[in-house]
């Protein structure tokens, strides 16, 4: 796919992902999420870690209502979230890798839940998450009824859906909305240096330590014991696993090769 929307690169594992429309605070389009979702599809074959940001001064401000391929005003909502939305973000969750959103700027509506469904959301402290959908009488909606609740619990969930007032970066670091917030001078380089530790590290025990953890909201204690099992056997055959036992005795840092 030729990008157009979104800037895609990869290099030494870490496949990055840009949304690239500055002057319209990366608002989502048709063409973007069709481009992200492909992307999504293309690093989880070739990278080691993603990272999801934004170009400009946001990170995403949600749908583009004004996007002329959705039919503008006329937007059919049931049908743009079952094939743009539900892919785009199955994309995400489910790729195989960790994937980080590196929220640069304000995050709104659908472009909230875009951030947080990756597996580590970092955002610059002047960042602010912002479920903006009841000002224009809807409801959350690209996955943010199912992450909120998971993330900040029911209560801060549903204030946040209901009065629909912004949380800073800080706030919603201090809530467990996201992983952490970081000083505005220190953003880029501190998200680059998270990005490439999860590139170079065992990729296959991170894969695992993703299943296992988004599968034990549904599973019983018998379940998830039962799956810890399974998967660290498979671990314990890895040559990732090999290589960290070896570096631990021999006291250096080791060498993983993400198999």
């Amino acid at each position: 796919m030729d990008y157009r929307d979104i800037q895609y690169s990869l290099d030494n594992g870490l496949a990055t992902v840009t949304l690239n429309r500055p002057q319209s605070m990366n608002a989502l389009t048709s063409q973007m999420r069709a481009e992200i979702t492909h992307a999504m599809k293309a690093a989880a074959g070739e990278a080691r870690a993603v990272v999801l940001t934004g170009a400009g001064n946001a990170f995403c401000t949600g749908q583009d209502l004004k996007d002329a391929s959705s039919g503008g005003n006329q937007i059919d909502l049931e049908r743009t979230l079952r094939d743009e939305y539900t892919p785009m973000l199955e994309a995400i969750f489910e790729c195989p890798v960790p994937t980080i959103s590196a929220v640069n700027g304000p995050a709104a509506g659908a472009g909230a839940n875009l951030a947080l469904a990756a597996d580590v959301v970092i955002a610059t402290e002047s960042a602010y998450f912002l479920q903006a959908f009841a000002r224009i009488g809807l409801m959350p909606d690209a996955g943010g009824t199912w992450v909120l609740p998971r993330q900040m619990g029911l209560a801060k969930a549903m204030g946040a859906a209901l009065f629909a007032d912004k949380i800073s970066a800080r706030q919603a670091s201090d809530w467990g909305m996201i992983w952490e917030a970081v000083a505005d001078d220190a953003f880029a380089a501190h998200w680059a240096a998270r990005a490439r530790h999860l590139a170079s590290g065992p990729s296959k025990a991170f894969g695992a330590i993703k299943q296992a953890l988004r599968q034990s909201t549904t599973n019983s204690l018998s379940e998830q014991l039962s799956l810890e099992a399974t998967l660290q056997g498979t671990l314990g055959h890895s040559r990732d696993f090999m290589e960290g036992v070896t570096a631990f005795v021999e006291k250096r840092k080791p060498d993983f090769e993400g198999r």
